[in-house]
């Protein structure tokens, strides 16, 4: 029997080193460009997590009218396990491993928040106990004293006494309120264990027997083990295993019952009696669906102290004395438990999760926080903010490229605004200080180009991400501007000037930049299309798209077929 003690505390050794083994599992981690958080393996803003009874909180949540966010359905547990079960009678109990009693249970449970939960709880379970002292005052005992000659006094012969015994049976029901202690971590983004206590009504039908007689029908005789052989069983489990192997498994006769109590008979005969009880567990979380619990419940069925069958103290004389103290019940036991529900639609149990991950996720990687706007100085005013600028003090209305010089369309050296030679063919330069080349001058270069009211419209640079055609949250006040200017001066012309021309995929991605900004005016702040000259494949910057106002009489579709569609790329 001693081996069964160790084999049981050897696999508890194993649960707690898998546990640590699967502690990690979860643990909170960012990925993607996007930052996606996924310490909890749900994102918070995710409706699919959302019932519909809380989808109002969720949408005010999602619109910053509302600073907690709804909480998420979460999956129901199921459970099945085993264990010790006994008594605390007056007639001692015996152990599992002395041949004693053993429990069963199956549960389900749903949690309410992140720390309570309820849970219905049946447990079956079957009690014995045997005293291993010998009984004088079984005269007031109605199970013993049909069988046995009541003995008067002390000195009664070995076949008067008796050794208490019984065997309970019993079913028991219980709705539980089980508050968590420890899942929410102020330095952890989960917890592998869950330690928990619980107080819990019910009822409990139970029907307890006692072993009154050998096979043949007739009384145990104990001569062997009480009197004059006492000597051979010197310790108290000495005189238990003598007891046991000298008594068969009949429990041949029904426990006494309390006068009265017959009218709550059910189930076979057993008697019904309301039970509550309360406990203590620890569970350890072994995945996503499966946990491991060990759990200590302890009952008090109401006002009764005839579960064991037994209730006289052992006084032989004059008034008979009841003892004071009910019957209560043990139950160690360790279970198995399952998480039931779509990952898609529910999270774990709240009790496995922690409240603090999504407050601490936005502190740190803020997704859903109402942040301003960022304010980057730009002393010249060209749309590239100073950092960026390598060319600081620009004219006030100068187009400038991505690195926020002026522009020089025919590349002289002489920037447009200064340029009488606007476009200077290569052949003709190098240029003088008015970008004239050697070349005749043509009719009108000697005069500045002709700006009119387009040069309100100022010139500038949209940076995208590597690999990407998506408007950047940045650059939309950018666009923004450039919108109003437009809106202010409804004759002019923008031309949208797309870079990389380097490849291909450079050419069809410049493409798709240049879609992107005039689909982004044209839906966003309802610029026609038809003021944009569509552009691609320039050389410069591949991860920029610049614009500027349209010289007079500078057209240019505004769609252009796309060169290389089946490179495009998001």
């Amino acid at each position: 029997m001693v081996n069964k003690k160790y084999l049981l505390l050897a696999g508890l050794c194993s649960v707690i080193g898998v546990q640590s083994a699967f502690a990690q599992e979860g643990s909170a981690q960012w990925s993607g460009r996007d930052m996606t958080y996924r310490g909890q393996n749900y994102d918070v803003l995710d409706s699919s997590y959302v019932p519909g009874s809380r989808m109002e909180q969720h949408r005010k949540f999602l619109n910053h009218q509302y600073v907690f966010p709804a909480k998420p359905r979460n999956m129901w547990e199921i459970g099945v396990g085993g264990g010790l079960y006994n008594l605390f009678a007056d007639v001692p109990t015996l152990m599992l491993w002395e041949k004693g009693g053993f429990g069963l249970h199956a549960h389900v449970r749903k949690s309410f928040g992140y720390v309570i939960s309820a849970r219905l709880q049946y447990n079956y379970g079957i009690g014995k106990g045997l005293q291993w002292q010998e009984a004088y005052n079984y005269k007031y005992n109605t199970a013993w004293n049909q069988s046995y000659a009541p003995a008067g006094n002390s000195n009664a012969t070995p076949a008067e006494r008796v050794y208490y015994n019984y065997r309970m049976e019993s079913h028991q029901l219980n709705l539980d309120m089980i508050a968590s202690t420890n899942n929410i971590r102020f330095h952890k983004a989960r917890t592998g264990m869950s330690i928990y206590g619980f107080i819990g009504l019910g009822a409990m039908a139970y029907k307890t027997r006692v072993n009154t007689l050998d096979d043949a029908g007739n009384p145990y005789d104990f001569q062997t083990i009480v009197g004059t052989n006492v000597q051979a069983f010197p310790t108290k489990k000495d005189v238990k295993t003598a007891l046991q192997d000298q008594m068969d498994d009949t429990y041949d006769m029904a426990a006494e019952t309390e006068a009265g109590r017959r009218k709550r008979e059910m189930f076979d005969g057993k008697t019904a009696v309301f039970t509550p009880s309360i406990g203590a567990g620890v569970q350890f979380r072994l995945g996503k669906r499966v946990n491991l619990s060990i759990e200590d419940r302890i009952s008090f069925p109401h006002d009764e102290d005839l579960i064991d069958g037994q209730r006289w103290s052992e006084q032989v004389s004059g008034t008979p004395i009841q003892t004071q103290n009910n019957d209560v019940i043990n139950y160690m036991s360790l279970g198995l438990n399952f998480n039931l529900g779509n990952s898609k639609k529910s999270v774990e149990p709240l009790y496995w999760m922690n409240p603090l991950d999504f407050a601490y996720s936005e502190l740190n990687y803020p997704r859903h926080m109402l942040l301003p706007e960022p304010v980057l100085p730009d002393a010249d005013n060209d749309g590239i903010t100073d950092q960026f600028d390598k060319c600081p003090g620009t004219p006030a209305g100068v187009a400038v490229d991505s690195h926020g010089c002026p522009m020089d369309t025919d590349g002289d050296g002489v920037p447009d605004f200064r340029d009488k030679q606007l476009i200077t063919p290569t052949e003709c330069q190098p240029v003088d200080a008015d970008g004239i080349g050697k070349c005749p001058c043509p009719e009108g270069c000697g005069t500045p180009a002709p700006s009119a009211s387009c040069s309100n419209i100022g010139a500038g640079a949209i940076v995208f991400d590597n690999n990407s055609a998506r408007i950047r949250p940045a650059t939309q006040g950018q666009l923004a501007s450039l919108a109003a200017q437009m809106q202010a001066n409804p004759t002019c012309k923008v031309v949208i000037i797309g870079n990389g021309a380097g490849s291909k995929l450079q050419q069809q991605r410049s493409w798709d930049r240049v879609n992107a900004v005039i689909e982004y005016m044209s839906e966003k702040h309802g610029i026609d299309r038809g003021r944009f000259v569509f552009q691609y494949g320039q050389p410069g910057d591949a991860n920029s798209v610049m614009y500027r106002s349209a010289m007079p009489g500078e057209e240019g579709p505004a769609n252009v077929a796309p060169p290389f569609p089946n490179l495009r790329r998001d």
